[in-house]
């Protein structure tokens, strides 16, 4: 979950709004990739989640990175929640999982490296004080109940709202984890052409990453039950978006559609100040019955934007929201896959020839689909196994084009970090089904397996 914005001064004009998505445009050049990723953290002794306080726990690692490793603290009121350095931040989701939001970097070659020294950090706090970590998509054993909330003001006014607007919330809050990858464009007609790519191919993303097959103590019927979750949250916040795809869209429609998301909150002087349900149209005219009076500033406007979470959200950069958390090899992946759909317009065009006929029925139900069977998905006449060969097939040749070698020169190109999904394809395997089949194979039920053979 995002900390809070710096977007800037009073909102005079109703077109700042657009114009400040719009600020987001960069030549190719200047376009970077930011790679997000969350974990579990769990005792290792116990296999229970990590309290925030206490000798085994979320502050003790947070702690440790601060003291040992030269990570910047972020506090709110007296809690630490947070750290920044060289453009990254971590930070924690409300049932106390870690994230890592990236530095906006070159390649891939430095976003994995980035990972991966974050990684190693983490455990090497983490080892010490008898804590692991593990990537997946949904806590596979422990109840809502056993996942303790962060002492984050945002997190209390969410997890209040949630029970009203949806069934599955609260669990998306506590015991849900992704890894998503935010890319640039280049011109609103770069971000339309992006955005419905983005939004088409998300069930692809799905499939290949889908990694969340138990939920509480048993197998859930789903391959990725971290995607089901999110179809049961908040109709007015998630989605494919199809007003992406109708004739006309680009910036100002976006504001249109966020101006309708009902809010979360206000953040002043350190505190959130609840507006729950309360419309930002109603705050540009200084109506607001959370702040009467008062007019939002561009702050306020990019912290409501953070608050709205389709498969695809559109910010400064588009952020691809469908992947499960996983295996280290797979948080390179992702942006990989990605980069190489998006970052060559060859390889974009490529893409976008494979949805463009697609109507929103389809791109609905490839989405529940791939969460129910991931490659082995079927919607109408197309094969999501065949579909997801197709794109990596995209993918690779838009990273060769991209042609980014790491070390000086001295490392190959980007393809390499697509090596992880291309043994899911030829498999057809992803590691939902490499779990599914220890569970009922040599792990004879028992999923407490899953921490010791699964954790980083």
């Amino acid at each position: 979950m995002s900390i809070p914005q710096s977007g800037g001064g009073p909102i005079e004009r109703h077109e700042q709004l657009a114009e400040y998505l719009a600020a987001g445009c960069k030549p190719p050049q200047d376009w970077r990739i930011g790679t997000e990723h969350e974990k579990f953290g769990y005792c290792k002794d116990t296999l229970k989640p990590l309290p925030y306080d206490g000798d085994r726990s979320i502050r003790a690692v947070l702690e440790g990175l601060r003291d040992r490793h030269g990570w910047d603290p972020v506090t709110e009121g007296d809690f630490l929640i947070g750290l920044v350095k060289d453009g990254a931040n971590v930070s924690l989701e409300p049932g106390g999982a870690l994230e890592l939001s990236g530095a906006p970097l070159e390649t891939i070659h430095q976003t994995c490296d980035e990972v991966n020294e974050h990684l190693r950090e983490v455990k090497d706090i983490a080892d010490e004080i008898g804590v692991g970590f593990i990537g997946l998509g949904a806590a596979p054993i422990w109840t809502h109940d056993q996942m303790p909330l962060m002492p984050k003001g945002r997190y209390k006014l969410m997890d209040a709202y949630m029970g009203k607007v949806g069934t599955m919330g609260r669990d998306m809050m506590r015991r849900t984890c992704t890894v998503q990858v935010n890319l640039d464009f280049a011109s609103e007609a770069d971000m339309v052409q992006k955005m419905r790519v983005a939004l088409a191919l998300q069930p692809v993303a799905t499939a290949l990453f889908a990694n969340s097959p138990f939920f509480e103590g048993k197998p859930n019927g789903h391959k990725s039950w971290r995607s089901r979750v999110w179809r049961s949250l908040d109709d007015d916040r998630t989605g494919t978006l199809p007003f992406v795809f109708e004739d006309g869209f680009g910036f100002e429609r976006y504001v249109d559609y966020a101006l309708d998301v009902p809010m979360y909150f206000v953040y002043r002087d350190g505190v959130y100040v609840d507006a729950l349900g309360q419309s930002f149209r109603d705050f540009l005219k200084g109506e607001l019955p959370a702040l009467p009076g008062e007019k939002p500033t561009l702050s306020d406007w990019a912290d409501h934007l953070t608050t709205i979470f389709p498969e695809a959200r559109l910010k400064k950069f588009i952020e691809m929201r469908g992947a499960d958390g996983g295996p280290w090899r797979r948080l390179c992946a992702l942006p990989a896959l990605w980069v190489g759909l998006t970052y060559d317009q060859g390889a974009l065009d490529a893409a976008w020839d494979l949805v463009k006929h697609w109507d929103q029925e389809t791109r609905d139900a490839m989405r529940v689909a791939a969460s129910v069977d991931g490659l082995q998905a079927r919607v109408g006449d197309v094969d999501m196994h065949a579909l997801a060969r197709e794109v990596l097939s995209i993918a690779e040749a838009g990273l060769s084009a991209r042609a980014r070698t790491g070390a000086g020169g001295l490392l190959a190109d980007e393809t390499h970090f697509l090596n992880a999904l291309k043994d899911s394809v030829q498999s057809g395997k992803v590691p939902a089904d490499e779990l599914l089949e220890h569970y009922h194979g040599d792990w004879n039920g028992d999923l407490t397996r899953i921490y010791s053979e699964f954790s980083y």
